[in-house]
């Protein structure tokens, strides 16, 4: 159901396999496992023991850096909220995990585009060496997004450099997740999780997970729910919203989840780090034409004030 794409095969040639394979896999599952990314993982083990040194502050130390979902900083548990009642965020049941959250350090040179996308990143003090360690990781992460925007180019016929070319002035979010134990979090809610089904909202979400019993979910086509695969330093991809409406729905943003924090594991506790890939947000994004594009109903958006609307939607009141 979700393929492990092996990037050593599309750069050694076998391009069009890889490509129709990665087609077969986004109109099935939305989702992919990408081995030979060729990211460290040694840098990976430093940013997690970094950001475990900022989630074990006592809250006091660690509220100066709050910020609201789409900002850059501290989101504590129950700050966010991905489950949602019609359009409305379900805030009785908000997702048992603390964020901290970063975007990409670049400017486009309109000072309302820079200021709404491109703001400032707020390091914590007390862990000097967080912000070198972060900034290396998105770094090696934008290049693999760059490969994967060409795979992507290449799975749906169309002319290289095609996403590139829409995606050079993008912004990024990069969520470092902390998903609490039971013994801090205590029993959840009925219908509350670590993280509420939910789609993505962007272009490609770039996950890189640890095994554990309250671990990643999909839904099926016909509405199952079942574990992700993960293979041994593989990185977890899928879709958001926007790439499957500018495919047409060819390509499916697919609900998933991640468990609740499991009451024979109590002290349980994962980190994944999430980069949320974005197109440049003054794009229209207009579903492509057929024979690549399924639908030509969806009416057009604009990238950037579809983002924002779906963070406020998920924001609970700091």
């Amino acid at each position: 159901m979700i393929p492990l794409i092996d990037l050593h095969r599309w750069r050694g040639g076998d391009r069009d396999a890889v490509a129709a394979e990665t087609d077969a896999a986004l109109r099935e599952s939305g989702f992919l496992l990408i081995s030979g990314h060729g990211i460290d993982r040694g840098l990976r083990a430093e940013v997690r023991a970094a950001a475990k040194r900022f989630f074990d502050l006592p809250h006091p130390a660690k509220a100066p850096y709050a910020a609201p979902v789409g900002g850059r900083g501290w989101i504590p548990i129950g700050k966010e909220a991905n489950a949602f009642y019609g359009l409305e965020a379900d805030t009785s049941r908000a997702d048992l995990k603390e964020s901290l959250t970063m975007g990409r350090d670049f400017h486009t040179g309109d000072a309302a585009t820079d200021a709404a996308w491109f703001a400032p990143n707020l390091w914590p003090a007390e862990v000097p060496e967080l912000a070198e360690l972060c900034g290396r990781y998105a770094d090696a992460v934008r290049v693999l997004y760059d490969e994967l925007l060409e795979l992507c180019t290449a799975a749906l016929g169309l002319p290289e450099g095609w996403f590139h070319a829409r995606s050079r002035r993008s912004p990024h979010t990069f969520n470092i997740n902390r998903y609490p134990p039971l013994r801090e979090t205590g029993a959840p809610l009925d219908g509350q999780f670590r993280v509420a089904p939910h789609t993505d909202w962007g272009m490609l979400t770039i996950l890189d997970r640890q095994a554990g019993y309250g671990g990643l979910q999909i839904q099926t086509l016909d509405g199952d729910w079942v574990d992700a695969p993960l293979h041994e330093d593989a990185y977890t991809v899928n879709i958001g919203d926007l790439l499957a409406r500018w495919t047409g729905d060819r390509w499916r943003s697919t609900r998933h989840r991640v468990l609740p924090p499991p009451a024979d594991e109590p002290g349980e506790e994962l980190v994944s780090l999430i980069m949320f890939m974005e197109a440049d947000v003054d794009t229209e994004v207009t579903p492509l034409p057929a024979p690549i594009g399924l639908r030509q109903d969806l009416p057009p958006v604009r990238y950037g004030e579809y983002l924002a609307a779906r963070a406020k939607a998920a924001s609970v009141a700091l």
